[in-house]
């Protein structure tokens, strides 16, 4: 071992053995294949084909005369050659077949192509449309959101003005109640004035407890005479069951007259009750009071046996 090689480190991987004569043979396969392929084309450019043709007849035909050679002097000048024309090369063949089928791929990726744009264009026409479309639902959805808002803030202005006018229609009432309150305590207050200065005139008793000028109502022995007066129009066959009461209500004109009259509670005695009825009905007119006066309402009790 030299003093200056360098020792092998264990942790690198060691060399490929025959790395080297495994490219060279390599190379010379692929060169010995380049001549045969070369010497290949060569071979198939340069031998022309051989053909041979038998002509046989299906009849027997004579021969024609041979033709006699006319003298060296004046024999014709024997025709040119014509040019055989040029063979197509195969290689060239193969070229102009490889040359259109490659514009007959080209010319098939064009029309995908083609077509793959002209179908991004309509998705992208679509979806254009789309977003067109859903522009026009959103900005009519807004619109729509604005006028239902508009409305019910309009419907809520109407609402607060009508509240205002109720709460002041409200207001009005309560100051024309007052003023009617004011208005009625100032009249009850002007009533007891006079009442107190009419006292003096009073025509009531040294006990009466009264506050009018003279008693309104029937005096204590006007029911007495009343009753007086429409007994003995009663016709009624007692029939010793009782003494039932049947109250009657009369309703009296001012010069007496009985305007109606009904029965008020019963007595649990039909025959009582009609009996009283038309006894009023039969009376007509009714006396009139101390004072002159007849009560316009009376609530009279009856009873068979008084």
């Amino acid at each position: 071992m030299s003093a200056f090689a360098v020792p092998h480190d264990p942790l690198r991987p060691p060399p490929s053995p025959g790395l080297g004569r495994g490219i060279a043979l390599a190379l010379l396969a692929h060169g010995l294949l380049l001549l045969g392929l070369t010497a290949g084309l060569n071979w198939r450019s340069q031998i022309e084909p051989a053909i041979e043709a038998e002509l046989w007849a299906a009849v027997p035909v004579a021969a024609a005369p041979r033709e006699e050679t006319p003298p060296p002097e004046t024999q014709p000048e024997p025709p040119k050659p014509v040019p055989e024309p040029p063979r197509p090369d195969p290689s060239i063949e193969q070229q102009q077949r490889l040359q259109e089928q490659r514009e007959a791929e080209i010319a098939a990726e064009r029309e995908k192509k083609k077509k793959l744009e002209d179908k991004k264009r309509a998705e992208e026409e679509a979806e254009r449309k789309q977003r067109e479309q859903e522009l026009k639902e959103k900005k009519a959805r807004e619109e729509r959101l604005k006028a239902e808002k508009e409305k019910k803030e309009e419907q809520a202005r109407q609402e607060k003005a009508k509240q205002e006018k109720l709460d002041k229609a409200k207001q009005e009432k309560a100051k024309q109640d007052a003023k009617k309150a004011e208005a009625a305590l100032e009249k009850q207050r002007q009533e007891n004035l006079r009442r107190i200065q009419g006292m003096a005139g009073a025509s009531g008793a040294p006990n009466a407890t009264g506050t009018a000028l003279q008693s309104a109502g029937p005096s204590s022995s006007y029911a007495g005479r009343i009753k007086a007066r429409i007994r003995p129009n009663i016709i009624y066959s007692d029939s010793g069951l009782g003494n039932p009461v049947a109250e009657a209500e009369l309703r009296v004109a001012p010069d007496g007259n009985i305007i109606s009259s009904r029965l008020l509670k019963s007595s649990g005695d039909s025959e009582w009750d009609k009996a009283v009825l038309r006894a009023i009905e039969k009376t007509e007119t009714l006396p009139r009071d101390v004072d002159g006066r007849v009560p316009p309402h009376l609530i009279i009790r009856f009873q068979p046996r008084e």
